[in-house]
């Protein structure tokens, strides 16, 4: 009797050439899928036997579009935490890590993922900085070279998602250009993710001209007819579940050129409601076919991948897989890994130990010391007053647009406090320059209170904002001590806060405490006025310069579509 080292005896299986589920015996051996059984009626002799009783059994999940960084956990806890919804494998884009700390902070991030109980893959950042020098200070950048050097890391397996889209189809002498050139020539095929919201018609050609074919921002109707008109690969998100988009893809049977993503999980909603299990999830509460959801959650991103040993569950195919009660709700009761069970409600989930980063990594935040005059923001006028551009952000996206708004002047300074606005600066903290960058925000923000973060996409520099210069020189003490951090504070008291130790973006702690930790800042800054669907993502994202429209960095005021600083008060 032929000896094998798994036998799951019982199972609906889900068959992903025929997306349909077939009751099935299914054996693996050495870590693969050995023989799909439909007749039920082989011997095998089997190291170990686990009776499925009628379960669902459909392959792990695959996540090609994320950033561990995002949840704020290192690579191994975060492992741990995903592969208890089912989650086998991700493909991870550490671009916050490399604008903190190059090439060496994603070579730590692979190093500290190899203990993980899920297969973790990287990408190659290839936009640190996202635009360039003269709009952002970063402690890192990924240039060609270095570029090239990664393709040689075995866990490296695309390119990430390239992110000054304007920029590089047009003349430019850009690092990821001469990379991609590169590629052209000796990796042709190689897989290259994209990044480019609102692109249309010639330009969305000539991005494609380029070789990079995924793209997994947030789009209309026309704007994801026309990705995949033109063969690019089209990456669902959460904020992506759009009625008109999930008929598109449905009514045109465009399942082969489509997959699921999460992009960015914050630990809350993570430890709360999930991973790529939560996007499935939504996805078939909104009327997405069940077994098409399940094949875009698994076969279709491997082939994108090009991870062709995983996806299904076949021969030959690694042993990832999960068994469920119920397909419609993936809530696994099991999980198994080449074959090994990782995750069972009733096992006891042992504490990741910490990953030791380099002791530099533990002392990132170089603030140039700084007093209460230098929260007062200079006006070089004679006028009473002056008009100054001001970030307006809104409730429903990370986009933000640009407000004029009317300010006194006082003795050759702004006197913001009664315009309905908060100060908004963003100080270098990488040592390389003391950078100051003056700015104001309004609309959705905060109303009253401070609230000061190092996790700041993607250059990560210091950003403090507030109705009060004390309690800002405060928050700003309190993140340097901490060493990286997000935190609340009003009238010289800490409401709340969540401290990022590692390179100013990552906690080591578990899951469970940092989602709470982090709930708790949500949800002050929430109490201080704050009003959007994700108010972390939302204040994160004020010092991205590929978002549009007025974003703010340590060199000022960036209006994103011209690519250009702009003054604080317009002329």
């Amino acid at each position: 009797m032929e000896t094998v080292s798994l036998l799951i005896k019982n199972a609906k299986v889900f068959n992903t050439y025929l997306k349909k589920f077939i009751p099935a015996n299914v054996s693996v051996k050495d870590g693969k899928f050995y023989y799909i059984d439909r007749k039920q009626d082989t011997d095998f002799c089997a190291d170990a036997v686990l009776e499925a009783g009628g379960m669902y059994m459909i392959p792990g999940l695959v996540d090609i579009h994320m950033h561990i960084e995002s949840c704020m956990l290192t690579p191994e806890p975060f492992g741990s935490c995903v592969a208890a919804y089912g989650v086998t494998t991700v493909v991870s884009e550490p671009h916050e890590m490399a604008n903190v700390k190059g090439t060496r902070g994603i070579l730590e991030m692979i190093s500290a993922a190899k203990n993980a109980p899920i297969d973790i893959f990287y990408g190659i950042p290839s936009s640190v900085p996202s635009t360039d020098e003269g709009l952002e200070t970063t402690g890192g950048i990924i240039d060609c070279s270095a570029m090239k050097h990664l393709l040689n890391e075995e866990d490296v397996v695309c390119v990430g998602e390239i992110m000054n889209y304007r920029q590089i189809i047009r003349e430019n002498d850009l690092e990821i250009t001469k990379f991609l050139n590169y590629l052209r020539e000796e990796y042709p095929g190689y897989v290259i993710e994209g990044h480019c919201p609102s692109l249309l018609d010639l330009d969305l050609a000539k991005f494609l001209y380029l070789g990079i074919d995924g793209d997994h921002t947030e789009h209309t109707l026309e704007e994801v007819k026309q990705r995949i008109e033109n063969g690019m690969f089209f990456e669902i998100q959460d904020k992506m579940l759009k009625p008109e988009i999930l008929k598109y893809i449905c009514e045109n049977q465009l399942y082969e050129y489509c997959g699921f993503v999460t992009d960015d999980t914050m630990a809350d909603v993570l430890y709360e409601k999930g991973q790529l299990n939560y996007v499935v999830q939504k996805a078939i509460e909104a009327g997405f076919p069940l077994e098409q959801a399940i094949y875009c959650a698994t076969y279709t991103p491997s082939q994108r991948m090009h991870l062709y040993d995983r996806g299904a569950i076949a021969p030959g195919k690694l042993a990832d897989f999960i068994l469920l009660e119920n397909p419609a709700v993936i809530n696994p009761a099991y999980v198994y890994k080449n074959g090994v069970r990782i995750f069972c409600p009733k096992d006891r989930q042992e504490p990741a130990k910490p990953y030791q980063f380099p002791a530099d990594f533990y002392q990132s935040v170089c603030i140039a010391p700084v007093t209460l005059k230098d929260f007062q923001v200079m006006a070089d006028t004679d006028k009473e007053e002056v008009t100054v551009r001001v970030i307006e952000i809104h409730p429903d996206r990370t986009q933000t647009t640009e407000k004029l708004v009317t300010m006194p002047v006082r003795e050759r300074m702004l006197d913001w406090k009664n315009s309905g606005c908060m100060l908004a600066m963003v100080l270098e903290r990488h040592g390389k320059n003391g950078n100051i960058g003056y700015g104001f925000i309004t609309g959705s923000c905060m109303k009253k209170g401070t609230v000061a973060t190092t996790y700041f996409h993607d250059h990560h520099n210091l950003f403090v904002a507030g109705d009060s210069p004390e309690d800002m020189l405060l928050a700003v003490k309190r993140v340097t001590q901490l060493q990286g951090g997000f935190l609340t504070v009003r009238e010289g008291r800490i409401l709340a806060e969540l401290a990022l130790p590692v390179c100013g973006i990552l906690s080591e702690n578990g899951i469970k405490e940092t989602a709470s930790r982090l709930k708790a800042v949500r949800e002050s800054m929430e109490e201080l006025g704050y009003r959007h669907n994700n108010p972390i993502m939302s204040l994160g994202t004020l010092g991205l310069p590929v978002s549009p429209a007025l974003k703010l960095t340590d060199k000022g005021l960036v209006d994103v579509k011209l690519g250009a600083v702009v003054p604080l008060i317009v002329e």
